[in-house]
């Protein structure tokens, strides 16, 4: 069945209610962002797939051959996969929207299907992603909103990729908002603040 294309943790919601699709970090599991979604989105489906790739132990969406250098074929593979289940599942649970948020790795396949199908997600929290290349245009609908979230002194995602992840969402269309930390690439109160913000309108 294309709902379990990956092992995951899921909370059925009701019919017409969002589903969220939670996305974890490099070395976190399905776990990671399970209860934050269910306090997130109460009423929404909730779904917290576990990364099927592992980088030295660590679960990961996608191979990378260094630090900040993606395996771009292994990227397709993987994001074809993640369209195909995240649309399994609001087929399956006769979703109204469809909402993803996802941090580190998690982000960057999150960005990625937004990338590469740009009317599956309609609501998307990127929490430090990394896109380093230039990604193809991918007109948007209007409505589509996103969150980024991120940090200045963030050595991971180096702040002028963010901007232009940023620019690029931009200009593809829809709604996209920042929301900024002093720190490095560690999650702070203002992310989840800015998050709980950005969601509010799907309660």
């Amino acid at each position: 069945m294309k709902r379990n294309l990956y092992h995951h943790k899921l909370r059925a919601g009701s019919a017409g209610k969002p589903v969220f699709f939670v996305f974890h970090g490099t070395g976190g599991d399905e776990n990671q962002f399970f209860e934050f979604g269910a306090q997130l989105l109460p009423d929404a489906t909730v779904v917290s797939p576990l990364g099927d790739v592992a980088e030295h132990g660590a679960a990961r969406f996608f191979r990378r051959t260094a630090e900040g250098v993606y395996d771009m074929a292994d990227l397709d593979r993987a994001t074809q996969k993640m369209a195909t289940f995240i649309a399994a599942h609001r087929d399956a649970h006769e979703a109204g929207a469809v909402i993803g948020l996802g941090f580190s790795n998690g982000a960057n396949i999150l960005a990625n299907v937004l990338i590469e199908f740009p009317d599956l997600v309609d609501t998307a929290v990127l929490m430090h992603p990394l896109i380093p290349f230039e990604p193809k245009p991918a007109p948007a609908p209007d409505a589509r909103r996103v969150l980024i979230t991120a940090g200045e002194r963030d050595p991971i995602c180096p702040v002028p990729l963010t901007n232009g992840l940023a620019n690029y969402l931009k200009a593809q269309g829809g709604t996209v908002e920042m929301e900024w930390h002093s720190g490095g690439h560690e999650i702070r109160n203002n992310e989840i603040e800015a998050a709980k913000a950005f969601l509010a309108p799907h309660l």
